[in-house]
């Protein structure tokens, strides 16, 4: 990702934690011209995302921080494995330390949970992709390690495509005035999901010729039939309580997608670590 779409996350995580008096602790017993380099290590293993964002936290409280990478995002780690090498101001590597930590664990973690899914439905035709259920403030960053899991991303916002769900079916009075009305107000390149319930509404949307189909907490057996009904006439995604235990089940359907907040929103963060290293 560029630094520019990350930069001030974490500059707002960090102030968060210096806040107005900065590291008490630090700053008490570390001389401000004393200098180190550090380790970033995996206590467990799992796939690494956010290594880049870690280090711009050590190196915004420190310009001169010079950090090694050792693995690259996407890639795999074992338990043990040293992820990066950090030298710089020994005051900036522990104050920055937890902020590090928490950005690589979590999209660490989101892209350990995001490879094992990708791997349960290998098998078959559908891909993995997260949703809008990110955490406030963190949504490129989270999706970012979706994609570095192996995933793709569902829409970024409410802005780049139009998913038509049960409560703007409601307030328009059905699907066909729904569509209607999204057709007469967005652009062309806009395209259009509707979120379908039964498969009489999944009917009727494909005879509106929409792009995609949301198929909300059906069964098994209503998603294979919603599947041959749709027959390659318009995207078919399953959505509603897929996690990865039933993740292959839902994936042999023959659906295109698989909807799964749970990627962003339940995933375990991946344990990392930051150990000073001798001689400096």
């Amino acid at each position: 990702m560029l630094p520019l779409l990350y930069e001030d996350t974490v500059r707002r995580a960090l102030l968060e934690d210096l806040g107005r008096a900065g590291d008490l602790t630090t700053d008490a017993i570390v001389p401000e011209s004393r200098q180190a380099s550090a380790v970033v290590i995996a206590r467990s293993g799992g796939r690494i995302a956010g290594l880049e964002v870690a280090v711009r936290a050590f190196s915004l409280l420190d310009p001169q921080v010079q950090a090694e990478a050792l693995i690259g995002d996407g890639q795999d780690a074992a338990d043990g494995d040293q992820l990066a090498v950090i030298r710089g101001s020994a005051r900036a590597l522990l104050s920055a330390e937890r902020t590090a930590l928490n950005f690589l664990g979590r999209l660490s973690g989101i892209a350990t949970a995001t490879r094992g899914v990708v791997a349960a439905v290998s098998s078959y035709n559908t891909r993995v992709v997260c949703t809008r259920k990110t955490t406030p403030g963190l949504r490129a960053l989270e999706k970012y390690a979706v994609r570095a899991g192996g995933g793709a991303n569902h829409r970024f916002g409410l802005d780049d495509a139009v998913l038509i769900k049960d409560n703007h079916r409601l307030l328009a009075g059905g699907i066909a005035e729904a569509v209607r009305r999204v057709r007469a107000h967005a652009g062309h390149m806009v395209k259009i999901e509707v979120e379908v319930d039964t498969l009489e509404e999944l009917q009727e949307a494909l005879d509106l010729r929409v792009d995609a189909l949301l198929l909300d907490n059906m069964s098994l057996d209503s998603l294979a039939q919603g599947v041959r009904l749709a027959a390659g006439r318009a995207l078919t995604e399953a959505s509603g309580g897929i996690t990865p235990a039933n993740a292959a089940a839902v994936a042999s359907t023959g659906v295109d997608l698989l909807s799964m907040g749970w990627l962003t929103h339940s995933a375990p963060c991946l344990d990392v670590s930051l150990d000073l290293a001798f001689p400096v």
